[in-house]
């Protein structure tokens, strides 16, 4: 070997290793990565999304991990409380010293905390939060969010509601947080100067028992079109109890709420019939993808990395394809485990394909788009599985 070969092998196993020893949780076999879920609190439902990814986690490790690296994925309990997410972000940062953070869920611990992680430049990568802000490069340069915006969302909804519902009031049950202000914000948006004789709203917060003293007002109102803008618990709760009085109105939900076992089996799936939701992922029990190649995929994954539990969640989809967004996201850095190249390459995802979403749906990421997603189809809820309606729709379509 020549001396000036030697030189160019030797130089470059020292860069690798100085990049390695600049990024705390980074080792030759091993990288350390965080985040919080409500596995506990108002929002537990949600955490399954957590579990999901976990499971894909070790389907990866099985496989030897990524370019020789095992993933130690550590996830923490914030109760879906604020302070908590605080408290446990600051940990994962500050004790654990995690590479970065990826998939955290929570409206309310993502708001607190998207300042911190930030000034800390620490990769915030997809985020499972849809407010509108967090996709804000100048704002937030460290982190890209993992579903729709809820503000594109909403728009989808109300262009929806508008279409097959035109003279219809409409309600709006919405979280009191950023949640549920961006469909507002959206509903606004869409009907201008007759969002104020057009849309009745109610907010209600997470710490409360119940909602149902909200349906009942709500129904008073005389709207014909019901928009429940928060998450799996409430969104049963309001299902269950407009039903109870006779209220009968077109029932719009959230992706975040359209899980069947989180909110369609607690609701009554048969109250919950004509329910209409916007997704990106395939339902696994609708028989449409009985022989989808990737849904076979998904079953038999499921049955060796997530035995016993409800396949029926949307929610394990969900953390499954994080999974997969995360392992995307490693094989792009190759060697280079640099935080600005993580960032980078979270940044430079161009026409990635899973299994579990629908055809026609894209991953691509950018300089101008931090959302993995930005493409959603309607479904209605037809008392035993999700049917899809409609094209895809995107950012631009509504």
């Amino acid at each position: 070997m020549s001396r000036t070969l030697a030189l160019t092998i030797l130089l470059s196993l020292s860069m690798a290793s100085s990049a390695m020893a600049q990024t705390p949780g980074v080792t030759e076999s091993e990288i350390k990565i965080g985040a919080t879920y409500p596995f506990s609190g108002p929002a537990s439902s949600l955490s399954n999304t957590g579990k999901g990814m976990m499971a894909y986690v070790k389907r990866i490790n099985d496989d030897g991990g990524i370019n020789g690296r095992k993933i130690n994925l550590i996830l923490y309990d914030d109760a879906y409380s604020p302070p908590k997410t605080v408290e446990q972000t600051r940990k994962l940062i500050e004790s654990d010293e995690v590479a970065f953070l990826f998939g955290p869920l929570g409206t309310p611990g993502i708001s607190a905390t998207i300042k911190y992680v930030n000034a800390k430049k620490i990769p915030h990568l997809f985020v499972v939060s849809g407010v509108t802000r967090f996709t804000n490069f100048n704002e937030f340069p460290m982190t890209t969010t993992a579903i729709t915006s809820y503000f594109t969302e909403g728009r989808i909804y109300a262009k929806y509601i508008s279409q097959v519902r035109p003279n219809a009031k409409i309600a709006v049950l919405y979280q009191n947080d950023d949640l549920g202000k961006d469909f507002v914000q959206a509903f606004r948006s869409h009907f201008k100067d007759e969002f104020d004789k057009k849309v009745v709203l109610s907010s209600y917060e997470v710490s409360e028992p119940t909602i149902d003293s909200h349906v009942v007002t709500l129904k008073a109102s005389g709207a014909e079109a019901l928009l429940l803008a928060g998450t799996p618990k409430f969104a049963a709760q309001a299902i269950r109890k407009a039903d109870e009085i006779g209220w009968k109105p077109l029932i719009v939900l959230n992706f975040v709420s359209s899980s069947v076992s989180s909110t369609i089996v607690p609701a009554g799936p048969e109250r919950a019939t004509g329910v209409v939701a916007a997704t990106m992922t395939k339902d696994v029990a609708d028989k449409q993808w009985a022989d989808d190649p990737g849904m076979k995929w998904y079953r038999e994954y499921f049955a060796k990395y997530l035995p016993g539990a409800d396949i029926g969640d949307g929610n394990y989809v969900f953390g499954t394809q994080l999974g997969q967004l995360l392992e995307q996201v490693l094989k792009q850095c190759g060697n280079d485990l640099s935080r600005e190249n993580i960032v980078k390459q979270s940044r430079s995802i161009h026409g990635l394909v899973l299994p579990t979403v629908l055809p026609g749906v894209v991953i691509n990421t950018g300089p101008d788009n931090s959302m993995a997603y930005t493409q959603m189809r309607l479904q209605r809820w037809t008392g035993t599985s999700w049917e899809q309606f409609g094209d895809v729709m995107t950012a631009d379509s509504n």
